[in-house]
């Protein structure tokens, strides 16, 4: 999010135009009906709102929820952490891209504070809100030479890192192939250091290919949208703030719920728009993408701010 154009006067959305919290449990409450059994908080930077909590606990309470989780920069989560555990939540996503000052600085924009980060994530450990995954967006010339140290930092700590492919997402990441460190090399340089054994996945769709240290140190996943992509394994769909329902991270349009909702639909209504829009869903970018179709990342995607990750 370019400060230039997102600047601090910037209007984003108005107060109006946002689902309230019970608009959000209503499509929620829906969506565990038919069958979701996992919910996510995401962003943008979901702890920015400081009444999150309240909206944990009504989701909490659903029946069927057997994974509510929130994923965040860390910024502001030591001294929400424990009000969330207590509102509900199980367990947190950060995304943390190194663990060199000057690398970090400037994949956050000169935003974030790396101590800032690390605290958060004590905190949320010390909360309960276990186990903790760290997101690594690796980027070739950037921080892909800061990776084994970030893994032998949070080696034996409990915590899962998570090597992420560097992807295409909306339209303002200045995405090249070439940026892209495939995780396939990741878990060869990783393996010289460490040996690693496969391990099967926790769930169907999950989308990390998950190993352990040969040694019990921990474990650790690689995503790979980009080289390997799973789009016929994906069981995810994202809801915007404004109403928008997508299901695909790499999306150009979606589907307007806020409309139905407040037209005042039914639980049977709603229950039809979603099952409608999922069962007739075809999303295949990652699949379709190749270094010869250099158009298909210049479509006008949704930006990831508006939907996370």
């Amino acid at each position: 999010m370019p400060e230039a154009e997102f600047h601090a006067d910037y209007e984003f959305l108005r107060s109006q135009q946002r689902l309230t919290y019970d608009e959000i449990l209503r499509v929620a409450d829906v969506a565990v009906g038919l069958g979701v059994s996992k919910l996510r908080l995401t962003g943008g930077e979901p702890l920015l709102d400081k009444n999150l909590a309240q909206l944990v606990t009504g989701l909490a309470a659903l029946g069927g929820v057997d994974d509510l989780a929130l994923t965040t920069n860390g910024m502001l989560l030591a001294p929400m952490a424990q009000r969330l555990a207590d509102a509900g939540l199980h367990r947190v996503t950060v995304s943390l891209d190194s663990l060199d000052e000057q690398v970090f600085s400037r994949m956050s924009g000169g935003r974030g504070n790396l101590q800032t980060v690390l605290a958060g994530i004590d905190a949320a450990e010390q909360a309960g809100l276990t186990p903790i995954k760290i997101n690594v967006v690796v980027q070739r010339g950037v921080n892909d030479h800061t990776i084994i140290e970030l893994l032998d930092h949070f080696r034996g700590s409990g915590h899962i890192v998570r090597l992420i492919e560097f992807m295409d997402v909306g339209n303002r990441n200045g995405w090249r192939m070439d940026q892209v460190v495939p995780s396939r090399h990741l878990l060869d340089e990783v393996t010289l250091r460490w040996p690693l054994r496969r391990i099967d996945k926790n769930y169907p769709g999950e989308v990390a290919r998950r190993y352990q240290y040969v040694d019990g140190q921990g474990e650790i996943g690689f995503i790979s949208s980009v080289t390997e992509p799973f789009c016929g394994d994906c069981s995810r769909a994202r809801l915007s703030a404004d109403g928008v329902l997508y299901t695909c991270l790499f999306a150009t349009h979606g589907t307007d719920l806020r409309e139905s909702l407040r037209n005042n639909a039914d639980e049977e209504e709603l229950t039809d728009i979603l099952s409608r829009i999922w069962l007739q869903r075809a999303d295949r970018y990652s699949e379709l993408r190749s270094p010869e179709l250099a158009e298909a990342h210049m479509q006008r995607k949704v930006e990831m701010y508006r939907i996370g990750g």
